[in-house]
């Protein structure tokens, strides 16, 4: 596709693949970099560490461990702890179509590592993104890129197309047993759910209000993903009544140069 065919399809469908964003070697640096996450993960446990509460573990693992390696679900806020994914949310090509999709300034509001764990991997209930993010518009982009190969054996992420124009909704639980339906709603059809499998170094890009979900992974091989998202300025910070009145951002790009955004709460 070309860039307004991408724009397009992506406004009209709500998500958007690019096939090899991310080379050969990319991804394979990548993959070294996960594996000293799990070295840091097991060091910020062992001091007790306020920061080990990033690393989140594989909630319905059968074992805490496999070896030395904690069997881990999630790693938040990876640019505190890797310069490798730090400089991959600011990657030139995945930034172009994101700035194609939301408009030249872009401020980093996740960053993220989906590990789903070999054998281990629970499912993703279904769920819009923005539901859970203090943001207003809920215009976000999410950004999937595949570190490994994502198939429907190990778990790879499912749309609903079009979902993005459903409006915000209340879906539940995202966390759920393998076994697990990745819905309980009764009032909605998902019968054009569909799987989206991507090889290593492929990546999707979804609306935040787009509904998705993955599937468990029963195979022998783990599904790792760097997640990001990315908003433009025109969004606004939102926090709850417990939450800090403002926030810092790191600027991707535009923003006549500035490193960092610090937003006041809007109401």
């Amino acid at each position: 596709m070309n860039p307004v065919e991408r724009k397009s399809f992506f406004e009209n469908q709500g998500y958007l693949v690019v096939s090899g964003l991310l080379t050969n070697k990319e991804v394979d640096t990548c993959q070294v970099e996960i594996e000293h996450l799990h070295e840091v993960a097991v060091d910020l446990e062992e001091r007790n560490d306020a920061d080990s509460r990033h690393f989140q573990r594989e909630p319905f693992s059968a074992v805490a461990n496999r070896g030395e390696r904690p069997v881990l679900r999630k790693i938040e806020q990876t640019g505190r702890f890797s310069g490798v994914f730090k400089e991959l949310a600011a990657h030139p090509e995945l930034s172009k179509v994101v700035q194609l999709l939301i408009g030249e300034d872009l401020l980093l509001f996740r960053s993220t590592l989906m590990l789903k764990p070999a054998l281990h991997g629970s499912s993703h209930g279904l769920h819009q993104d923005s539901a859970y993010w203090p943001m207003d518009p809920p215009t976000l982009v999410t950004v999937s890129i595949a570190l490994s190969d994502a198939t429907e054996e190990n778990g790879c992420i499912q749309v609903i197309p079009r979902s993005h124009l459903w409006g915000m909704q209340g879906w539940g639980h995202i966390a759920r047993d393998q076994d697990d339906e990745l819905s309980d709603r009764k009032d909605v059809d998902l019968s054009d759910q569909i799987s989206v499998p991507l090889q290593a170094g492929d990546v999707l890009m979804f609306h935040s209000l787009l509904v998705h979900g993955s599937g468990p992974n029963k195979s022998s091989k783990p599904r790792h993903t760097a997640l990001y998202a990315y908003f433009p300025p025109t969004v606004h910070y939102m926090p709850g009544e417990n939450d800090p009145r403002e926030k810092t951002f790191r600027v991707i790009s535009g923003m006549q140069g500035k490193a960092n955004l610090t937003m006041q709460a809007h109401f």
